[in-house]
């Protein structure tokens, strides 16, 4: 990550994705380098003192770009700045980026910055698990994922992948049921896993409920609320700033515009303050109200006092606008969607109403351990994940593994093609083997000579750059100078059709 390179940084959830980035801008920021730091939703910008990649690029909620759009955002001072003088661009949770908007601002920075390097010659890193819920597309049913775009394949990324995991334990079942999950080998052996987990009695337990729908959970929590006889005191959050900004920041935190609370409650904490001692989805009662603010005790038994927090946002070290508000949320239920990013003890997770591949996956990685796991139910969608997620998280697995020895990742993925044949891309083997032939009676010696095992190397890792495709073990040298990017540029047109259909 400290050289030159484009990175991509994924891994599972619980992996040390922010952490790793923390640590990485602390070091480049101690050297000078100037770093954006920037989130795809607001959520995640605050988990890293951030913006959101919208904001900083100029594009705002645009789809698309018009000229009039483009020429606003080209002749800005403001964005000209902004553009011209960041060293590294990091966007946490890409997965939730659309690709149109990913291209959108590669062309916005090859302009400004007078160059047609990807992004203008800025770094740039891009932090998320394509595992998680994907982006929203309201016009459309196609899945949109940040992959399939141009910038993507033009910024040559190196793969850092991390595989350890720090929210389970390495010995827990539950990580066996995720991993599982992640490499398409569940068996009934790990639906046995989760089938112990479902309907439990939690009637004398306090944990937090995981729904669907907006509509159960608040439901929930204002019943819970009611039954509690103490006198309810109101924050009402404070607002500063543009009113259009402050709306969208509102929209982009977890905690309420209104929260409301009694002596009992159950809360959550939507922040991250590791010196006092809870983080993002920690879970306490309130036990008394001490000049009007919150005293809430965490299960640990330590006892905070809560004050408002401030959730701002920033152009040029200008406060644009400001959110203040307590900074907790009832916590007898939340939504599976705005609990991304959170680690919990113990969760009531209800999946009999899951929509969409991804959606069971992010809830029950939300927990620590199969202890703490309690299932309502789940449904035959809870538990499917995007099967063009999946076979593009087994590419990426090999590159950032071939990083450190080609020849051995090579020789795993040929052993899980032999077992599991489906992993070769027919479709793309075909017309490998078509361009093979092709080539042979004009150079027989070079590509023509390629065996079928490198092939089908090739259709499983689905290389979409000649430096990936230098990473595969058995490619000459002669053969990537020579058709390389014949190769590359026919895997990409294979592997980024199903945007185009």
């Amino acid at each position: 990550m400290l050289g030159d390179e484009n990175i991509f940084l994924t891994g599972p959830p619980g992996a040390g994705k922010t952490y790793v980035l923390n640590k990485y801008i602390k070091k480049v920021s101690r050297k000078g380098y100037r770093v954006a730091v920037t989130a795809t939703t607001g959520i995640a910008a605050t988990h890293l003192k951030g913006t959101t990649i919208h904001s900083w690029s100029g594009i705002g909620i645009k789809d698309h770009l018009s000229s009039e759009d483009e020429q606003k955002i080209l002749s800005s001072d403001k964005y000209k700045k902004r553009y011209t003088y960041t060293d590294v661009l990091i966007i946490d949770e890409i997965s939730m980026f659309q690709s149109s908007r990913l291209d959108m601002i590669n062309h916005l920075a090859k302009k400004i910055r007078k160059t047609d390097k990807p992004f203008g010659g800025i770094k740039v890193i891009l932090v998320g698990d394509f595992f998680q819920l994907p982006p929203v597309n309201r016009y459309s049913k196609i899945k949109d994922f940040v992959f399939y775009s141009e910038t993507w394949k033009e910024l040559n990324l190196s793969v850092c992948y991390l595989s350890e995991q720090y929210r389970q334990k390495e010995d827990d079942k539950l990580l066996t049921f995720l991993n599982a999950l992640r490499d398409n080998s569940l068996d009934e052996n790990h639906f046995k896993i989760i089938d112990s987990r479902v309907n439990l009695n939690t009637d004398d337990k306090q944990i937090t409920k995981l729904y669907s729908h907006n509509i159960d959970v608040d439901k929930i929590n204002r019943k819970h609320l009611d039954q509690i006889k103490s006198s309810e005191h109101i924050y009402e959050a404070e607002f500063k700033g543009s009113s259009y900004i402050v709306d969208q920041l509102s929209k982009n935190i977890l905690a309420p515009t209104e929260l409301r609370l009694k002596i009992g409650a159950e809360v959550m904490f939507v922040v991250n303050n590791i010196s006092e001692g809870y983080s993002n989805g920690s879970r306490g009662e309130v036990i008394k109200f001490d000049d009007n603010l919150p005293v809430v005790r965490l299960k640990n038994g330590r006892k905070i006092k809560l004050s408002r927090y401030s959730w701002t946002y920033k152009e040029d070290e200008i406060t644009l606008a400001e959110v203040a508000q307590i900074p907790l949320r009832l916590a007898w239920a939340i939504t599976i969607h705005k609990s991304q990013g959170m680690s919990l003890d113990e969760a009531e997770i209800d999946l009999r109403d899951a929509f969409t591949p991804g959606m069971g996956y992010v809830a029950v990685s939300r927990v620590r351990s199969l202890a703490g796991l309690f299932l309502k139910g789940y449904n035959s969608v809870a538990f499917d994940l995007f099967e063009e997620v999946r076979d593009f998280d087994s590419s990426l697995r090999f590159f950032s593994e071939a990083l450190i020895d080609k020849s051995k990742a090579s020789i795993d993925v040929l052993e899980k093609i032999s077992s599991d044949p489906v992993l070769v891309d027919k479709k793309l083997l075909n017309k490998l083997i078509a361009l093979r032939e092709d080539i042979g009676f004009s150079d027989e010696d070079i590509f023509s000579s390629i065996p079928d095992t490198l092939l089908n190397l090739v259709a499983a890792i689905k290389p979409i750059t000649v430096q990936q495709l230098r990473l595969i073990d058995g490619i000459q040298r002669k053969t990537l100078k020579k058709y390389g990017d014949r190769i590359v540029n026919l895997v990409w047109a294979e592997f980024s059709r199903q945007l185009i259909l």
